[in-house]
């Protein structure tokens, strides 16, 4: 049986400027952005070619903004995707401070 990770909360203060940072910046595709009630708003960004998305919005997390430390992107060049992310003006973190680290996994055998 497989267990896949799907989604990651990454909890931001201002849900609309951090989709807009996402998107328009560092290049995850719009999935959902979904108003349930009062006090819940969905939004989901995934990756390009990625199986696992991050959601973001109102009522998803009790984790304060900025707090979600450590998430990997795994990429085919680095380099690439470093210079890519550089040039939209995205360091390793987003507006509210949550981080991620750029991965490239060795050749598999």
């Amino acid at each position: 049986m497989d267990w896949k990770i799907e989604l990651v909360a990454i909890p931001v203060a201002d849900v609309d400027r951090a989709k807009a940072f996402y998107v328009d910046q560092v290049g995850f595709h719009a999935d959902h952005d979904h108003q349930v009630n009062e006090g819940l708003r969905f939004v989901q960004l995934t990756p390009p070619g990625s199986a696992c998305s991050v959601v973001m919005g109102t009522g998803i997390t009790e984790m304060p903004p900025g707090s979600q430390k450590g998430v990997q992107i795994v990429v085919s060049d680095v380099e690439a995707a470093r210079k890519q992310l550089m040039e939209r003006g995205v360091q390793a973190s987003d507006l509210d401070g949550n981080t991620w680290s750029l991965q490239e996994l060795p050749p598999r055998s």
